[in-house]
């Protein structure tokens, strides 16, 4: 199995998952800024944490200070987010994988940017996804791709992130597409779902970002 790098950022922790549900022998842990909190609050040791960190406690520096394996401090007027400080470390360590936590909810124009760092590190060959306690997002490129079901995610979403995404086939998903072009701003393609175990999906040219969805559950 290929190394698997996790970045968490300090988006609200109410916005987090189960970190511990993705940690194995095979993946690092670096702490963005505030991120390095989240890490300890759901004990796990960072590998690397990052960041100008003035959105932590002097108390919580110094815990991050002793627990993380190593730290690198930047000053807080800086060209890179801490993320993105994060996420060059993840890169030094050539990863087959990169997971985002932690990088969305809270402030859109963060979140917004935060998505768009896909696309780079997609340019570069990483498979990357971002995950929060609702949904799972990554891009993908032109091609045939299998997507397998996922019961706590059921539903996907594909949205144009090019002017438009020509071809689209939909196989095995409760609404199916043949051949679709699908301009940017379209919604034709929210909230399906699988019907089998497998379905496939292909398309000509773009780029989609694909989303894997949930409801969460709500006060009567």
């Amino acid at each position: 199995m290929g190394k698997t790098v996790a970045v968490v950022g300090g988006a609200p922790f109410r916005y987090i998952p189960d970190l511990k549900s993705f940690d194995n022998e095979n993946v690092l842990w670096i702490g963005a800024d505030q991120g390095a909190e989240v890490l300890l609050n759901q004990g796990i040791r960072p590998d690397f944490a990052v960041g100008d960190f003035d959105s932590v406690t002097e108390e919580t520096w110094k815990e991050i200070q002793r627990q993380a394996r190593d730290y690198e401090v930047h000053p807080d007027e800086k060209d890179e987010t801490d993320l993105e400080l994060a996420i060059n470390k993840a890169l030094e360590w050539e990863p087959e994988h990169i997971l985002l936590f932690g990088v969305t909810g809270g402030r859109i124009d963060h979140a917004l940017a935060n998505i768009q760092l896909l696309y780079p590190l997609r340019q570069k060959g990483i498979a990357s996804t971002i995950i929060d306690v609702q949904n799972q997002l990554e891009l993908v490129e032109a091609g045939k791709h299998t997507i397998e079901a996922n019961d706590e995610y059921p539903y996907v979403s594909f949205l144009p992130m090019t002017l438009e995404v020509t071809g689209l086939t939909l196989e095995g998903f409760y609404y199916p597409l043949k051949e679709a072009h699908v301009p940017y701003g379209s919604t034709l393609c929210i909230s399906n779902r699988l019907i089998q175990e497998a379905g496939t999906f292909s398309f000509r040219s773009g780029i989609l970002l694909v989303i894997r969805s949930k409801d969460l559950a709500t006060r009567g």
